[in-house]
């Protein structure tokens, strides 16, 4: 897996914040829950939020957004889920990356788990030559 530029790949990943209106993912989906991806260096945190009803609460430095998402119930052949994700509310703060989010931003990722459930990577296709990870489960908390 070759690393996006740093800014880059948080520009991409936090446009990711949020898709258009669909059925929420399944109680046992393995998207839900509460996951953190830290910059490399360990200066910055994001918090995601990926909850029952479709929604994402993040946080990224001063930034706090929400955002709605749709995924499918089960990975395609190759073991990727698309995520579209749309922008609904954003505070106007900067994020990790020193962005500041516009809602209505949409965008598609496709999210590959490791097979422990416990961590996940977000590419921009259906391969990981560019993706950015691991975001890692957070547990005993509810989302």
């Amino acid at each position: 897996m070759r690393p996006l530029h740093l800014v880059t790949a948080f520009a991409l990943v936090l446009a990711t914040l949020g898709p258009a209106t669909a059925a929420p993912p399944s109680a046992g989906h393995p998207i839900l829950g509460i996951w953190r991806l830290t910059l490399p260096d360990g200066s910055c945190s994001e918090i995601y939020r990926f909850r029952g009803d479709g929604t994402t609460l993040v946080t990224s430095a001063e930034e706090v957004s929400e955002s709605e998402f749709s995924i499918p119930a089960q990975p395609s052949p190759k073991g990727f889920y698309k995520l579209e994700d749309r922008l609904v509310k954003d505070n106007g703060k900067k994020d990790c990356a020193g962005q500041v989010m516009k809602v209505g931003t949409r965008v598609t990722h496709y999210v590959h788990f490791h097979p422990s459930g416990s961590m996940f990577v977000m590419c921009v296709a259906e391969s990981l030559d560019v993706c950015i990870g691991p975001f890692r489960r957070m547990s005993g908390q509810e989302t």
